[in-house]
């Protein structure tokens, strides 16, 4: 899975920083994806940028992405973080969407 979440990524023409989201039920099937985005945010994003008072980050992050989308309970999350040509590059969680997660009960972090 962590694969296909590289390949999403890799897809992202045109940005700061190219990241892509999966969320997996227990069976490993596909529940949400989502991507970073420099220009939209959401309320669940500005509520936990506020529990940091970190208001730098009210842009939507990948894994809030994903949880905005999902409709069910989830149980793993991929993380994937690729340079220009594609090459996966290190990446994990950062505090807010850690604290998002850990509130949705997605505790499974895969990352590059």
């Amino acid at each position: 899975m962590l694969n296909r979440c590289i390949e999403l990524a890799s897809q992202l023409q045109n940005r700061k920083q190219r990241i892509a989201s999966i969320i997996t039920d227990k069976k490993g099937r596909i529940l949400s994806f989502g991507v970073n985005s420099y220009t939209k945010s959401h309320p669940k994003m500005a509520h936990y940028s506020a529990k940091f008072n970190d208001f730098n980050k009210i842009y939507l992050h990948s894994e809030m992405d994903s949880l905005v989308k999902l409709n069910q309970q989830g149980h793993s999350i991929y993380v994937a973080r690729v340079d220009k040509r594609g090459n996966p590059l290190p990446c994990k969680p950062c505090r807010i969407c850690a604290l998002a997660l850990n509130d949705a009960k997605i505790f499974n972090i895969y990352h590059t």
